[in-house]
């Protein structure tokens, strides 16, 4: 049952991530990986949200939203990938790398953070 679980919400998640990706570089260009650092971001809020929950939640949500869901819409290879990436880029891009880096490391902690109070709240 935690296998189909795992498929269902990392097939979600997979869907979701592609689509961010997509719209996020239509609107916002391609200068830095918007669309990664929204899904980091966002996955980053929903797990803090779950841990925050914590035995609140049935076992089977933290399988299918945080195993599932939250594992293939985030991702650390594309991160890395896109930072090396950003390294090799004429016009500024060690610091389009280290802004990156920074954003996705403040922003995704932050959002775990504020996931994890909102769930202590509820």
């Amino acid at each position: 049952m935690n296998l189909l679980l795992v498929l269902a919400g990392g097939a979600v998640g997979a869907s979701c991530r592609f689509l961010v990706d997509r719209m996020t570089s239509r609107r916002l260009g391609e200068t830095l990986p918007w669309g990664t650092l929204t899904v980091n971001v966002a996955g980053s809020l929903v797990l803090g949200l779950l841990a925050g929950l914590g035995s609140a939640l049935p076992g089977w949500v933290g399988v299918l939203v945080g195993t599932g869901f939250c594992g293939a819409l985030t991702t650390y290879s594309t991160f890395s990938y896109e930072t090396v990436r950003l390294t090799g880029d004429r016009a500024y891009g060690r610091l389009r790398a280290l802004l990156y880096v920074t954003a996705t490391l403040v922003a995704g902690l932050g959002a775990a953070a504020l996931g994890w109070w909102l769930g202590q709240t509820l």
